[in-house]
């Protein structure tokens, strides 16, 4: 009993994925060194001394008009060398237009990127490879999806990417070590790792994390899928792929995407048998009540104590909130309860008439799978949908090398390929003398935006847990990337990558389109 409590907590930390998003712009972006080429605008030397000589050969003219026109030698019988020398004055003035425009290529911000340091003691890291660990879940994921070797293949794929233009400081980036922990063996790798003391970093994809206190406590710093806020928040070591801010605060973007889909009247379900899907439903509802208003918007139905697993079916439920009038269902669940959802209202006549938000159905099997089942419905995200066109060459990459790679296009790759691009760019802002506490340093006081991909994290401020209504540690902007499902398939409706609004305030109101990567 006490395993599938523990479980669940998991499960619902992912369905509130679509509670956790908000954003800072990132002033990244070093300006190019300006190219002293001005002096290019000196004028030649050599010519001076021959002026003197050509007025002199001005008395060969017959005509008195050639003499008062002495620094227009231009028309003496030798006008080449002339002009130059007596038109230096004027030629200043001309010069500019032989200063081409400098063309400013981009400047690297890591100009010490392949420079080699022999390092002595530091875990992981030879004169040939900087190695890490990988922890997540395959056997007994109660989901079903892809996790682990996902995650793996985003994060080797990145380091293929890198490595295929000569690494980091003279070295390969490897996976060392891949480690299954699951479900229940999360804390036991994480000992592990800590005590093999093999691995400059640890990457962690799990349901359960037990062990990324350990890792934090250890200095080992730890690039992870971030669905567990309550195990990342406080902890300066653990980097995850983005941050779940507050979930108890109200949520705008929930309440944006509700008014795409004409809501009205909204029911809310989460699971009884773990707080974080009752905090998520009551987050949910103390939206609408604070934001419905301004859209019309109410709460029908609203129910916190659900079976994990739906045992028993959903069919009461749903006939309750087809009783109420519910055109619109949110839940705190996972994609398999979604399934079952909504195979229950197709069941009982009403899966055209409400439409369902999906917190964590991002999966292009899972809804194919499922054909027309979830056509009109919308679904979460936390980074920038696959669907709406992102000019990032981080985004360009990913597109390249994990396919490459034999990976899906897919959240878990993402994930993968972004937490291995937030620890290279640690490595590279700690320089050349690197190890552990020096990566975690740099990180530490850096702006990331994963190249526009998602919100940027502020991690010098933003480990810390966000209260309601304080906002020295929230996103600097709260933003949603979210799509619809049509025709078995996902879709973009945004005008804009990310609709976003001020993360200093609750209030009300209209969401502007924002593309970080532009």
């Amino acid at each position: 009993m006490n395993r599938g409590r523990r479980t669940l907590t998991a499960l619902c930390a992912i369905a509130m994925l679509a509670a956790a998003c908000g954003n800072s712009p990132s002033g990244d972006g070093a300006s190019p060194a300006s190219d002293a080429v001005a002096p290019t605008t000196t004028s030649p030397a050599t010519p001076e001394p021959e002026p003197e000589p050509e007025p002199a050969g001005t008395d060969e003219a017959p005509e008195p008009e050639p003499d008062p026109e002495p620094a227009g030698t231009d028309e003496a019988p030798e006008p080449e060398p002339d002009p130059e020398p007596a038109g230096t004055d004027e030629s200043a003035t001309d010069e500019p237009t032989t200063t081409e425009p400098a063309v400013e290529e981009p400047v690297d911000p890591y100009p010490e990127r392949h420079t080699f340091v022999a390092l002595e003691g530091v875990p992981g890291v030879t004169d040939d490879e900087i190695r890490v660990s990988v922890v997540g879940i395959k056997q007994n994921n109660p989901l079903g999806t892809c996790i682990l070797d996902c995650f793996v293949t985003g994060i080797r794929s990145y380091f293929d990417y890198v490595n295929d233009s000569g690494g980091v400081y003279g070295r390969n980036l490897v996976i060392d070590e891949i480690l299954d922990d699951e479900l229940f063996r999360n804390q036991e790798h994480a000992l592990k790792i800590i005590a093999d003391n093999s691995s400059l970093a640890a990457f962690q994809a799990t349901l359960l994390p037990s062990g990324w206190g350990d890792l934090n406590d250890a200095g080992v710093p730890t690039f992870v899928w971030n669905i567990h806020g309550a195990d990342a928040v406080n902890r300066d070591n653990i980097f995850g792929n983005h941050v779940i801010g507050c979930p108890t605060c109200t949520i705008r973007s929930f309440v944006w995407i509700a008014s795409q889909a004409g809501a009205t009247r909204v029911g809310l379900l989460g699971y009884g048998i773990t707080e974080t899907s009752k905090v998520c439903a009551k987050a949910f509802s103390d939206s609408i009540d604070l934001y419905g208003p301004a859209v019309g918007m109410e709460v029908a139905y609203f129910n916190d104590n659900m079976a994990y697993g739906l045992p028993n079916g959903i069919g009461p439920e749903v006939t309750q909130m087809i009783d109420a009038g519910v055109d619109f269902i949110a839940t705190c669940m996972d994609l398999n309860a979604m399934l079952t959802l909504a195979q229950e209202l197709e069941r009982q006549g009403a899966r055209d008439q409400i439409r369902l938000l999906h917190p964590n159905s991002y999966n292009y099997e899972f809804v194919a799978a499922a054909g027309d089942l979830f056509d009109g419905d919308y679904a979460l995200l936390v980074f920038a949908a696959f669907e709406y066109e992102v000019d990032s060459p981080l985004r360009h990459a990913y597109d390249q090398w994990v396919p490459a790679d034999g990976g899906p296009v897919a959240e878990q790759t993402l994930v993968g390929w972004i937490n291995a691009d937030l620890f290279v760019t640690g490595l590279l802002e700690a320089g050349p003398e690197f190890d552990r506490q020096s990566v975690i340093d740099s990180l530490n006081q850096i702006t990331y935006d994963a190249g526009g991909l998602i919100n940027p994290v502020d991690w010098s401020r933003q480990h810390t847990a966000v209260e309601p209504f304080v906002y020295d540690h929230a996103y600097e902007l709260h933003c949603t990337s979210s799509v619809r499902i049509e025709g078995g398939g996902f879709v973009g409706f945004q005008p804009a990558p990310w609709m976003c609004w001020p993360g200093d305030t609750e209030e009300w109101s209209e969401p502007t389109p924002t593309d970080f990567a532009a």
